[in-house]
């Protein structure tokens, strides 16, 4: 997400600390028994935001490495059942363990559209072995972006994931049974009149975290 350069970035960021998460070991105390759902590329946090008030029972994370976005995220993040992590999805599997989260959302990422920068979109496989590695249940994709999905759909298919829902037209879709809170991106590309694409997915049985694991450790 590109944002314009904050003049007052710091002292927000100083002011919304607390609702930062520096260490495995804090976000482990912090979500304690709770089942950890994790979006990465959260942004400026609306839709983490208003799932936290959805679901007091399930604690929220919200990965954002662009710190505009990020302190934005945070300072929406008033419910306790919500933490940002200012870190980039490569860090992943010093973050979280075997099982450790159970739902991941992965929502309007960048589609890098040049086939030479394939390996950096984060539904290419190398991303998803990672995933598969500490997600225990579902993966939740959106995109307005019509190859990135149907490329995803690929990487999907071929690193043995099992896709439990898939649409082209979310937001025209009558057979939809959620009423999920969107994404800043979400509401402006919906109101365009543009698709959203939508799928999940489960891993691999012999990849899948079954039980909460613990943080920091594979």
């Amino acid at each position: 997400m590109r944002m314009r350069k904050k003049k007052n970035l710091l002292p927000r960021l100083n002011a919304a600390a607390g609702r930062f998460v520096e260490t495995p070991e804090e976000l482990q105390s912090r979500a304690g028994s709770m089942p950890v759902w994790l979006e990465l590329g959260c942004g400026m946090g609306s839709f983490l935001s208003l799932s936290a008030k959805q679901n007091p029972g399930v604690f929220f994370v919200g990965l954002e490495r662009v710190d505009e976005a990020a302190v934005v995220a945070a300072e929406r993040a008033v419910t306790s059942n919500t933490a940002i992590m200012r870190r980039d999805a490569a860090e992943l599997e010093s973050w979280f363990g075997h099982g450790s989260v159970e739902r991941l959302f992965i929502q309007f990422c960048d589609p890098w559209p040049k086939a030479r920068h394939a390996k950096r979109r984060l539904t290419h496989r190398a991303f998803l072995e990672k995933y598969a590695a500490f997600l225990s249940g579902e993966l939740v994709f959106k995109t307005d972006n019509t190859p990135l999905f149907e490329f995803t759909a690929g990487e999907l298919a071929a690193s043995g994931w099992r896709i439990t829902s898939f649409s082209r037209d979310w937001h025209g879709d009558s057979s939809r049974g959620e009423d999920e809170p969107m994404t800043e991106y979400e509401v402006k590309f919906s109101l365009r009149g543009q698709a959203i694409g939508r799928l999940t997915a489960t891993p691999p049985e012999q990849l899948k975290g079954s039980a909460r694991g613990i943080f920091g450790q594979k």
